[in-house]
């Protein structure tokens, strides 16, 4: 395109600007024009001097990437390729075959982490822990996971063929057909017989454990009916684990919060150039009966702090663990290109029941007022690092699926994660490995307030 037509281009969406700026107290027209002008300005000198030939397109997209960036973390440019990806992700479904990816480092290639029950890929016999060779003849070599999950995913009833290589080092060929994937969000803590997920934790003391892995559109429904079956087998306490989940709708943080709430606010917004926004709990369905403690920690965020948030002011539930990211800002999705790109655009910030404020602003200190902390002496912390690991490495573990009683094989992703680890320590605390359990602390502090409160309508009940 020849410089006089960008630039006409340019001082057209300028002056366009300005007419909509002119009632928004924004930069004068001349100084628009001559930043625009030096945009283009840079464009060119990149165009033509640059080591290698770069798109135009590339081009402004890193720049308007930039731009946002420089706001804050939450905000964001979103192309053609990465929007679809991203409506995926909120949405919870998608057509594909099931499997969660990874590398194989050693190999330089995909490797599956798990199959997800129900899916073609788990009924087909893929097992976790298999390399994928190739797909449809094509070899997998330097591919990323973005890329396989880009090729994986079609329209529901296509075929597509994968060659695995499996633990035992045998290569095998699976065709499946592609079908409507739902992604699971609301998970136990182990897996029954058949793979499916056993949320009665305590069977003896009726104490249900349910996880939150994100707040996508079907999490409040698949949380219900996870309730009802709870309580249709006695359910006396819930621990509600919301670890190292980074949020999502607001929405559906909204509706779970209804859950266990019975009225009062939940969460209100407050912005700039926006409406302010409150969400108020109704009675109708709510679970009240039983109390809960919620596990958080430093990767809890968004959606995830606003139920906190929500259950620790009402005093609905006991907060354990520690102090949650500070994400709680409102992000717009702008369209550009008729909705084929779209700018993610921070507008508002989320204010607690009790009005205080959940979003860690830019330079904000461990003591000033963002987040959820655990409610006093619930603290427990788990190290970055090895005691972190641990939990992590642990909880991935038992998440696999074992493929309908066949024998889980130990992932051997890393082996360096792998070793047996005893022979030292790291920052105070013992690496277990593994080879060996781990205890996970911040559960089981769950589990003894959980049974404490059990108790006491009981002994209470007694002395009667």
């Amino acid at each position: 395109m020849p410089r006089r037509n960008f630039f006409a281009i340019v001082t057209v969406g300028a002056v366009s600007l300005f007419c909509w700026q002119a009632t928004h107290g924004a930069k004068p027209k001349d100084e628009m024009l001559e930043l625009y002008g030096l945009f283009v300005d840079a464009v060119e000198q990149v165009e033509s001097h640059y080591v290698r030939p770069v798109d135009r397109r590339e081009l402004l997209e890193s720049a308007l990437k930039g731009m946002l960036q420089n706001l804050d973390a939450h905000s964001s440019f979103i192309n053609t390729s990465e929007w679809r990806q991203f409506k995926k992700q909120i949405e919870g479904r998608f057509g594909g075959i099931g499997i969660q990816v990874g590398m194989d480092q050693d190999l330089g290639r995909l490797k599956v982490i798990a199959p997800m029950v129900g899916t073609p890929a788990y009924n087909g016999g893929v097992m976790p822990g298999d390399v994928i060779m190739e797909i449809d003849g094509s070899s997998t070599e330097g591919m990323t996971p973005d890329k396989a999950v880009e090729v994986l995913t079609g329209p529901p009833g296509t075929p597509v063929t994968l060659t695995v290589l499996h633990d035992d080092e045998k290569t095998e060929k699976i065709t499946l057909n592609r079908a409507i994937i739902d992604v699971p969000s609301v998970l136990g803590d182990r897996r029954k017989a058949d793979d499916s997920w056993d949320f009665m934790y305590d069977k003896d003391q009726k104490i249900g454990y349910v996880r939150i892995t994100s707040f996508i559109q079907n999490t409040a429904e698949e949380l219900k009916k996870a309730l009802v079956d709870l309580k249709a087998d006695g359910l006396r306490g819930l621990v509600l684990d919301l670890r190292d989940n980074p949020g999502g709708l607001l929405g559906a943080a909204v509706e779970i919060s209804d859950l266990f709430v019975p009225d009062g606010l939940i969460v209100s917004t407050k912005g700039r150039n926006t409406v302010s926004k409150t969400y108020e709990a109704q009675r109708e369905g709510t679970f009240e009966d039983f109390p809960i403690v919620v596990l958080v920690n430093q990767n809890s965020a968004s959606a995830a702090e606003i139920v906190s948030a929500c259950l620790q002011d009402h005093k609905r539930a006991k907060i354990v663990g520690q102090r949650t990211y500070g994400k709680g800002s409102v992000q717009n999705i702008i369209e550009l290109e008729d909705g084929n790109s779209v700018l993610k655009l921070t507008v508002a910030t989320y204010q607690r029941p009790s009005g205080k404020n959940i979003h860690r602003f830019k330079n904000a200190k461990p003591s000033d007022e963002w987040g959820v902390s655990p409610d006093p002496g619930l603290e427990v912390k788990l190290f970055p690092g090895p005691d972190y690991e641990q939990w992590y490495l642990g909880r991935h573990d038992r998440d696999v699926a074992s493929q309908k009683g066949r024998p889980r094989p130990r992932p051997a992703a890393d082996k360096e994660k792998e070793k047996d680890t005893e022979k030292g320590k790291e920052g105070g605390v013992a690496r277990a490995g593994r080879n060996q359990p781990f205890v996970d602390r911040v559960l089981n502090k769950a589990l003894d307030l959980i049974k404490e409160e059990i108790k006491e309508p009981v002994a209470r009940n007694g002395n009667r």
